[in-house]
Formats: structure tokens, sequence, C-alpha cells
């Protein structure tokens, strides 16, 4: 029986693939365009190409052609009456502004570190191997910093913290953090500038990264009430903490269990063990969205990989509430619950 194609649906789907054709074969045009300043520089006046090309030392026949495509996209903005480009305030957020809660060249980075990665990751789709962290590019290390970074300035003093119970006021007045898989030490960072009486030791069981969070300790001048330490989820030292953190990486472990019966052990008996994942329902039919859909390939190319290097239980980035309920619980925490979210994060807390 032949099959029958409907020319609306492909229609349909042909549009779709060109969008995402587009934007695939644009991904590499935003980190040059962050890479060179394009962005932050168009966000101070508009520009022709050829003013741009001379305010960042840059050759105008690659900008003209470069500022084409990223109208084109919708990334900036021309006026044809006088042939400028122009950021507005709106595409300036996502694209200039470091600190900005939507910053989105971080993103890009992951992009391109998973590109540096398929070839590794297609093998694993034949052997089932991982593949580790450490072994990653770089780029996936600092654009994970670079786009969590943004979220965690924006909510973590203001909606986050507060969410959890008794933990604000314990914090003010002066408690013992842990915050494991700090990578760069972001999450520790902002927790420490917020909280000037309380103190914080990251772990992360990256060297480059720990190394890293040190230096980023540093300049924010927090270093006297800040520490960073090689360990695992699974045996980082210290004890009679008040809170625990793990930020957007309990599902990337190998243990999960493990770490969260670390992180139980770790607690003061009144302890807090903070939890902040990916934004996911507890179905892939509920994930079937714009915000899954990057979370999956991200998923797919970086935190299953790891898992699987240490032959772990793979739970993804997208393992939704119901998961990460199981893991608090037989890790020893009978009180979980979701304390609050963001579109991109949920945070979990869980108690003794």
């Amino acid at each position: 029986m032949a099959t029958v194609v409907d020319p609306k649906r492909l229609e349909e789907f042909m549009n779709r693939a060109v969008v995402d054709l587009g934007a695939a074969a644009s991904a590499a045009l935003v980190l040059i365009g962050d890479r060179l300043g394009l962005y932050k520089e168009l966000a101070k006046e508009p520009s022709t190409p050829l003013e741009l090309s001379r305010r960042t030392g840059t050759n105008e026949r690659y900008v003209r052609e470069w500022l084409a495509n990223q109208a084109a996209g919708g990334y900036v903005t021309l006026d044809a009456a006088t042939d400028r480009y122009s950021l507005t305030p709106e595409q300036a957020m996502a694209l200039a502004q470091e600190d900005s809660s939507v910053f989105l060249p971080g993103a890009f980075q992951i992009l391109e570190a998973m590109w540096r990665a398929e070839p590794r990751i297609l093998e694993n789709f034949r052997t089932g191997e991982g593949l580790a962290w450490t072994e990653q590019d770089r780029s996936l290390f600092e654009g994970t910093e670079r786009f969590f970074k943004p979220g965690y300035a924006t909510h973590l003093e203001k909606d986050w913290i507060p969410a959890l119970h008794g933990v604000e006021a314990k914090l003010r007045a002066g408690a013992r953090v842990a915050d494991v898989g700090c990578g760069h030490g972001a999450s520790t960072v902002i927790l420490a500038k917020a909280y000037p009486r309380s103190t914080f030791h990251g772990f992360d069981f990256h060297p480059e990264s720990i190394e890293t969070a040190r230096k980023r300790a540093a300049a924010a001048k927090v270093g006297d009430r800040v520490r960073f330490d090689v360990a695992a989820a699974t045996d980082f030292p210290g004890r009679d903490y008040d809170l625990v953190t793990h930020f957007d990486c309990l599902h990337d472990l190998p243990d999960p269990v493990g770490a969260g019966k670390r992180a139980r052990a770790a607690l003061a008996g009144d302890g807090t063990w903070m939890i902040v994942e990916p934004f996911a329902g507890d179905s892939v039919v509920e994930n079937l969205n714009p915000v899954g859909r990057v979370f999956y390939a991200a998923s797919t190319m970086v935190c299953v990989p790891n898992s699987l290097a240490f032959h772990g239980m793979a739970l993804g980035a997208q393992a939704g509430e119901a998961q990460i309920g199981a893991v608090a619980r037989e890790a020893g925490f009978p009180s979980f619950r979701r304390a609050t979210q963001t579109p991109f994060n949920i945070v979990f807390e869980a108690r003794a």
C-alpha cells in the first residue's frame, strides 16, 4: 500500500527544518559576534558595517556578511534607509549584557562543545560507553558558567533561598554551606556575596574548574569566606553543614543516590539539601517543547555520557520531579518538595 504524503504537512515540516538549519548554521556566527565584541559594540550605537569593523578592529567585508546573517535571523536590527544595524533593548539583554538574566552566548559555547564531541558520542551510540565531563572540550566549562550564572544571580538571593524553610535566616546570621559540583564557582561566589556572615566550601571533581573557581573568588574579594577543593560528590569532606547544594549537576552524576547520602551525612540535624535541576516534567510528553528539546540535546551529548563513563544510572537532564524525589528519599530524606521554579530550573528542598 502506497504511503500518502500530505503536501501541507510536508510543507510545514520543511519550513520548520529550514528554520532549524538557519539557526544551526548561524550558531558559529553568534560565537564570533560574542568573542569579537561585535554585539557589545553594536549595543552602544547603530553602525554601518564599516563603522562597526573600525571600532572592533575587524574586516569590513566579514562584518558586512555577519550583520546580514544576524539581521536575517532577528538577532540584530537593520535600518534599511541608513544601512545601519543596531540592537533593540531586548536583543542587547540577550546578546550583549553579561549580567542579564537572559544572556545567551554561553549556551552557544555549550553547543560548540557538543559539536566537538559528536564523533565520540556517535561511537558511544554503538558501544554504550560514556564521555566524562573532564574529557569534554573546554568551551563546555566556560559556556556552562556563562549560561547558568545570570539566572543564579537573578534568582538565588531574591527567590530561591527565600523559598526554602528557614534557610535565609540561617545564611544571614552565619551558616556553613557546601556547594557540591560547583564547577567554576558561580553559584558559590554569588551566595558568598549575598550572605557575608556565612562561609562556603565548593567542591568539584574537575581540577581545572576548581582552579578557575579560586580565581573567581579572589576577583570577587570573598576568598576569606570561600574555599574550593577537588572532591567527588560522594566523598566531599566536612560535617554539620547548614546547607548542601547541587546546582544543575545531580542528574549528571554517576551515583545521585550516593551523592544524596553523602549530603545527608554532611548536614547538621536541621540542615537542608537544595537541589537545582533543569526544568522538566515527569514524562517525555510533558517535555516536548522548546526548553525540553534543548535539554534533551544537552543530556544526550553531555549529561548521560558523563554518568555512563562511570557506569552510572544516567538520570539525564530531564529527570523530572518524580525521579529526583525518589533519589532524595532513597538517600534518606523523608521530606522532599518543589520549592520554586523558573522557565529553565526547578528548585527542590530535601530535609531529614
